[in-house]
């Protein structure tokens, strides 16, 4: 099985510690590694050639942080056209170097996950599967409360493939009484975004359901240097799309298997906080110079010299570091991409 890991995004909701050059898949975020290269150890479990796509603004910087990939494995995005013309890339690549019939994995490179062992095991799942069926075959996770900033994957009746699910339907971002009905129902997973097919199965795919799609895939593939001049213009011509709305959710007889690993995205503070270690008052402190009395449930991070000082507060983040300081309500923290926009735009 190849591997693709998708690393292009830009992490505003994590401001004032990602930014656009130098984004949170490229910082030690839960550990003493990036998320990207806690994604390749992880990517690597999965037995065949991994291949890795950011946007070529932190290429450099990527492959810094895995040496061990040659410029073969890295797949340059011109710039940011969203995940499923970063998919599209991929696909035309690898369609020039390996058998069109071997199931693709895509992962993303900002995801939190402990059990290597259970993620390995669900995309080998999920890669016999697809084979099998010759579709796009998703991984769902057994939702454990009612999100409401996640989409959720509706499953019908088993296949014959034990252990896999049709697809029913998808369901955008719900509110909380509806997020509650999809746990209570039994019938739902979280939709991480990670999808397995062949070159085959996703040009197929494409072609009856996203002919715009398909017509990327073929531009691209028409161009022998993905590093030239024309290979930039051809992907830079693109609109911005995401694979679920551009792809998935149009297409029928889809397939998913349940995961059996945890999983967490790490889409804002709040959601970093839940994957770091914390005290008895459920805090966390990284960094040197913080000062903090009467605290609880905070996340503080201080990347410079001067000290920072936090007193009587609880649920809140509050960061410091040379790009700016972040003070806000833990359970508001992903309203820092409203933030970093307005500075953007004065």
């Amino acid at each position: 099985m190849i591997v693709v890991i998708i690393a292009g995004g830009s992490g505003s909701r994590l401001w004032p510690l990602s930014t656009p050059e130098n984004p949170k898949q490229l910082l030690q975020l839960t550990n003493d590694k990036s998320m990207v290269q806690n994604t390749y150890e992880r990517a690597k479990r999965l037995g065949g050639e991994v291949y890795i796509v950011p946007v070529k603004d932190i290429a450099a910087q990527t492959q810094q942080q895995i040496p061990e990939l040659d410029d073969a494995h890295i797949i340059n995005e011109p710039a940011r056209r969203g995940t499923a013309n970063c998919i599209v890339a991929a696909l035309a690549y690898i369609a020039k170097r390996h058998d069109h019939d071997e199931p693709i994995a895509f992962v993303h490179s900002d995801h939190h996950i402990r059990d290597v062992q259970g993620f390995a095991k669900s995309f080998k799942a999920a890669a016999a599967v697809s084979k099998r069926l010759n579709t796009i075959t998703l991984i769902g996770v057994e939702p454990t409360f009612p999100a409401i900033g996640l989409g959720y994957i509706q499953r019908d009746g088993e296949l014959e493939d034990g252990g896999a699910y049709k697809v029913e339907s998808f369901k955008e971002k719900p509110d909380f009484a509806t997020a509650r009905r999809y746990v209570n129902s039994g019938k739902y997973l979280w939709n991480c975004g990670y999808f397995v097919g062949s070159v085959n199965t996703f040009v197929s795919t494409m072609e009856q359901y996203a002919p715009e799609l398909k017509a990327n895939y073929d531009a691209l593939l028409a161009v022998d240097d993905q590093n030239s001049p024309k290979f930039a213009a051809a992907y830079e011509a693109f609109g911005n799309e995401v694979i679920d709305i551009a792809l998935i959710e149009k297409a029928e007889n889809l397939a998913v298997v349940p995961a059996s690993f945890d999983w967490m995205d790490i889409g804002s503070f709040k959601d970093l906080h839940e994957a770091s270690e914390t005290d008895e008052q459920g805090n966390h402190f990284r960094g040197t110079g913080i000062y903090e009395d009467e605290v609880a449930n905070t996340y503080i991070r201080n990347e410079e010299d001067k000290p920072v000082v936090v007193i009587g507060l609880d649920n809140v983040v509050v960061v410091n570091t040379p790009n700016g300081v972040l003070v806000a309500r833990k359970d508001l923290s992903q309203k820092v991409k409203e933030a970093v926009k307005r500075m953007e735009e004065e």
